[in-house]
């Protein structure tokens, strides 16, 4: 990618001061970051919206500047706040862009719905969701895209089907490492509880008419004492 496409993303050096100036500079609305080069560290600062227009534009690839003067860098981090939807700190490391390097790409599934399996009613479980690459930092693609609208129920797709970018070379084991399956939920049966209950009601209704019985015996005995008790005071 030529350096007049890269997104171009200003910065300003400042000097660390601990977590209450990051605090400090998030409020102005600014962004702390660094940047690795080889052997040294470079602590900036950046506005957060333009920080968020240079990453929404999808390179691998852009370059930060300092007082005019371009450095190639890619993405190595970047901590998002716990519950608001922001960047809280940026990291990025310098490239040499005629050199390759390993980094890491997202995986993307497309087609899931157009598969034989799903519309069996299947499932697609997207097994991994980054893979390890060696590049050279033009040739990142902002994510790999595979393409799962032919599986069928229980089938699985390994790293071995998926064709590499061009200047792509993927790290991981081709034959081991799954992309995804396509599995079929268990149908759980539903417990037959009418006839629980049925039995629940009869086993009730016997304790009832005992209850019943052994009140109006007691009932009777009583009215019987009574009556003897009444039978002798007269």
């Amino acid at each position: 990618m030529a350096a007049a496409k890269r997104p171009q993303l200003k910065v300003e050096e400042r000097t660390p001061e601990g977590s209450r100036a990051a605090r400090r500079l998030r409020r102005q609305g600014f962004v702390p970051g660094v940047v690795y080069g080889t052997g040294e560290s470079t602590p900036f600062r950046v506005d957060a919206r333009e920080l968020r227009h240079a990453l929404r534009e999808g390179s691998a690839v852009l370059d930060l500047s300092f007082d005019g003067s371009a450095r190639p860098v890619i993405l190595k981090d970047e901590q998002r706040h716990a519950f608001r939807d922001e960047t809280v700190h940026i990291d990025f490391l310098e490239v040499n862009l005629s050199e390759k390097i390993s980094t890491t790409v997202q995986v993307e599934l497309e087609g899931a719905d157009e598969s034989p399996g799903v519309k069996s009613g299947g499932v697609i479980e997207h097994v991994t969701r980054e893979l390890n690459i060696e590049a050279l930092p033009t040739d990142i693609p902002e994510r790999i895209v595979v393409n799962v609208s032919g599986l069928d129920v229980a089938a699985t797709m390994n790293l071995n089907e998926v064709s590499a970018p061009e200047g792509v070379e993927f790290l991981d084991d081709p034959d081991e490492t799954v992309i995804a399956t396509v599995t079929v939920p268990t149908e759980i049966e539903e417990p037959e509880v009418e006839e629980e209950t049925e039995l629940v009601g009869e086993e009730g209704e016997e304790a009832e008419a005992a209850e019943g019985e052994e009140a109006e015996a007691k009932a009777e005995g009583a009215t019987g004492d009574e009556a003897e008790s009444g039978g002798e005071e007269s």
